[in-house]
C-alpha cells in the first residue's frame, strides 16, 4: 500500500502495476511509455482515474507505476448489461484495489502507443527485448497460483504467483483468491504489455463491460504473435470472451488462419461452459470425441496433394511456425523438406518445433530452414518438386504479388505449386467479424472464389502450368468453403 499525493489530499491506494528494467540508460522507459519520468501524469476513465509516476529513476533502475483511483457510481453506470452483481455488490468491490478488467482497459488507453511497439525516438529499443519486472501486489486468480504460472510461463516468464491470505497477521483462514505475482523475464516492453492486457481479465475470469463483437479484434490484436502457438490459447481465448460461443469459434478460426497454429477444438459444451478446475471441488467431465479444426484440415488436405501428384521434394515458401514442416517430416513419403520464412520470430518457432536443439531427434529429411524473401529471386527455393505457399499471398501487398509470382512459377519453377488462402465470402459466417473485414489485421486482401480463379488461372497461363481447383473445409453451398486451395502442375 502507498500514500501518494498528487493534486489531491493523502488517500490510501493500490499501486496496481509496477514495471521495472535494468537495462543501461534504464530511464528510456520512458521514451518506450511515452510518459516522463520526471512527472506525475493522470487520465481520466470512464470508472474514474488512472495515474502513471515514476518511483525509481536513475541510468540503473527504473520503474514505472501505475494505479487507479476507481470511482465506484462511474464504474456502476458503465457495467455492461445482465451483470450478476447484487445491487450492494455493485458499489462494494474489490476492483479499485485488484488487478482486473479495469487494469487492462486503463493500459491500453494509457498505454496505447506502447503497446503497438512504436517509438519514434528510439524505434531500435522498441523492437529489442530488454529486462523486465512486472508486479502486481493483488491479482484474482482463478485456479490458484498453478494458473498464473501455466499462461505466463510459456511466454518465458520467470514467474512468481504467492497467495495473499485472508488474515494477514494470523492466517487462520487460509489463501484468499489473490495472489502477489511477480514476473521476471527479457521480452520486447510491447509483447509485456500485450500479454498482460489478455491475462488480467483471463486470471480474473471477469470482465467489467459488456461483451461486443470488436471484442475478437482486440483479443487478436494484442495476441499477435504469442498466443496462437500458446498451449492453452483454447482457455485464455473462451475466457477472454466469456464463453461466447460464436465470438470463441470466431477468434480461434483466425488464430489457426494467421498464426500458422492448430485450432481449438469446438466442442459445443467447452465453448459454452469451461470444465469445471480442481477449486470447483468437481471431476471433470469425461472427454468427447472432437471435430477436426479446419488448420488440421488444411494441412491435410495440402499433404494429400503432395501425395497426388507424387512430389516427395517439398519446399514451405512462409513455413511460419512450422507446423507443415513438422507434419511432412513424420511422413516416410518425403525424402527432402525445407522451410523459409522472412520473420526471425517465426524461424525461431520452426526451429524449437521441429527439435533441431535435440540432435537424436533431429530428422534427416528435412534439409534446411532458412530466412528468405519471396519478392527476391533466390537459388536455395530451386530443385523442389514442390513448393506450397500455405496462407501466405493474403498478406504480400497486391503491388508486390507480381514478384512473387516470378520467383514461384517463374524462377524457381518446381512441378508442383500448392497455393492456400481464405475464400472472403465465407467470412460473413463469422461470428463477430465486421462488413467488409478480413480474418487478420495483417491480411493485405482477401479473395472471393471468382478472384482467386481469375489470378490462378493467369498465373498458369503466363507460367506453363495447368490449376485445378479443390475446398478446404465444410463446403457451404451459398458461400463456398472457409478456405480455397490451388494445385498448380507442369
Amino acid at each position: 500500500m502507498n500514500v501518494v499525493r498528487s493534486g489531491w489530499s493523502a488517500r490510501l491506494v493500490l499501486v496496481l502495476l509496477t514495471i521495472t528494467t535494468t537495462l543501461s540508460q534504464a530511464t528510456d522507459l520512458g521514451f518506450l511509455l511515452h510518459k516522463h519520468p520526471g512527472r506525475v501524469q493522470a487520465f481520466e476513465q470512464s470508472f474514474g482515474t488512472a495515474h502513471v509516476f515514476y518511483p525509481d529513476a536513475d541510468e540503473a533502475r527504473c520503474t514505472a507505476a501505475l494505479l487507479l483511483d476507481v470511482d465506484p457510481v462511474k464504474l456502476v453506470r458503465t457495467r455492461g448489461r445482465g451483470t450478476p452483481d447484487f445491487s450492494l455488490g455493485q458499489y462494494v468491490n474489490d476492483r479499485p484495489y485488484a488487478a482486473s478488467s479495469l487494469l487492462a482497459s486503463a493500459m491500453a488507453n494509457v498505454f496505447r502507443t506502447a503497446m503497438r511497439g512504436r517509438c519514434d525516438l528510439r524505434p531500435g529499443l522498441a523492437e529489442t527485448p530488454i529486462p523486465l519486472e512486472v508486479v502486481l501486489p493483488a491479482l484474482p486468480c482463478r485456479g490458484g497460483p498453478g494458473q498464473a504460472e501455466r499462461f505466463f510461463a510459456p511466454l518465458g516468464w520467470d514467474v512468481s504467483a504467492v497467495p495473499v491470505p485472508l488474515d494477514p497477521e494470523f492466517g487462520e483462514w487460509g489463501d484468499s483468491r489473490y495472489v502477489t505475482l511477480t514476473l521476471t523475464g527479457t521480452l520486447r516492453l510491447a509483447d509485456a504489455l500485450n500479454q498482460l492486457y489478455v491475462l488480467l481479465p483471463v486470471l480474473d475470469d471477469a470482465k467489467h463491460y459488456w461483451m461486443a463483437p470488436d471484442e475478437v479484434d482486440k483479443l487478436i490484436r494484442a495476441g499477435e504473435g504469442w498466443l496462437a502457438t500458446h498451449p492453452d490459447r483454447g482457455t485464455i481465448t473462451r475466457r477472454y470472451l466469456a464463453n461466447r460461443r460464436g465470438l470463441v469459434r470466431t477468434a480461434l478460426g483466425r488464430l489457426a488462419d494467421a498464426e500458422d497454429a492448430t485450432e481449438e477444438a469446438l466442442d459445443p459444451a467447452q465453448v459454452e461452459e469451461e470444465p469445471p478446475t480442481a477449486e470447483d471441488g468437481e471431476d471433470q467431465p469425461p472427454s468427447k470425441e472432437q471435430p477436426v479444426s479446419l488448420a488440421e484440415r488444411r494441412l491435410q488436405s495440402v499433404v494429400q496433394a503432395l501425395r497426388d501428384e507424387n512430389a516427395r521434394r517439398v519446399i514451405d515458401l512462409g513455413c511460419g511456425s512450422g507446423k507443415l514442416l513438422s507434419h511432412l517430416a513424420k511422413d516416410d513419403f518425403f525424402s527432402e523438406i525445407s522451410g523459409t520464412d522472412v520473420s526471425h520470430r517465426a524461424l525461431s518457432h520452426a526451429w524449437r518445433r521441429l527439435r533441431w536443439d535435440q540432435p537424436r531427434r533431429a530428422n534427416d529429411r528435412v534439409k534446411d530452414v532458412f530466412q528468405g524473401a519471396l519478392t527476391y529471386a533466390d537459388e536455395r527455393f530451386r530443385d523442389y518438386e514442390a513448393a506450397v505457399l500455405m496462407e501466405v499471398i493474403e498478406h504480400i501487398d497486391p503491388p508486390r504479388l507480381g514478384a512473387v509470382e516470378r520467383v514461384v512459377f517463374g524462377h524457381a519453377k518446381p512441378r508442383v505449386v500448392v497455393v492456400t488462402t481464405p475464400n472472403s465470402e465465407h467470412n460473413v459466417r463469422y461470428e463477430g467479424l465486421a462488413p467488409g473485414a478480413m480474418r487478420h489485421p495483417d491480411h493485405r486482401f482477401e479473395w472471393t472464389r471468382a478472384e482467386f480463379r481469375e489470378w490462378a488461372g493467369r498465373v498458369a497461363a503466363v507460367h506453363g502450368y495447368r490449376v485445378r481447383h479443390v475446398p478446404v473445409g465444410d463446403d457451404d453451398p451459398e458461400v463456398g468453403a472457409p478456405t480455397q486451395m490451388g494445385v498448380f502442375t507442369r
